[in-house]
């Protein structure tokens, strides 16, 4: 099974915590788990697109008024959800931040 481990924290990258980033995902690699994952570009620079009558609009910035923003994720394979939680406890930021996991189900074949 394939779960997302979905990275909140305050917006800005401690560059100190870097190294702590690069052993987290060898460790993934080396378990087998990592399927895969990528940070995000600043919440500044992002576009919320929302359709509404037949219309788009397009809003500069994030939807939500918060102080966490979704700063990256990891898509790791390990059998349960409570495995995936494991994981998510050993994210450099998640002492300060928060990890969403949900699973990503296998979508129907067309």
């Amino acid at each position: 099974m394939q779960y997302m481990l979905l990275i909140y924290n305050e917006p800005g990258v401690d560059q100190s915590e870097m190294q702590e980033w690069f052993t987290y995902t060898q460790e993934l690699q080396g378990a087998g788990v990592l399927v895969g994952g990528e940070p995000l570009d600043a919440v500044e620079n992002a576009v919320t697109v929302r359709v509404r009558n037949g219309e788009t609009v397009s809003t500069k910035g994030p939807f939500a008024e918060t102080t966490e923003v979704l700063g990256g994720y990891y898509i790791v394979d390990v059998d349960t959800i409570d495995e995936a939680a494991e994981w998510a406890a050993k994210i450099p930021s998640a002492p300060y931040g928060s990890v969403e996991v949900r699973l990503v189900p296998p979508l129907p074949e067309m």
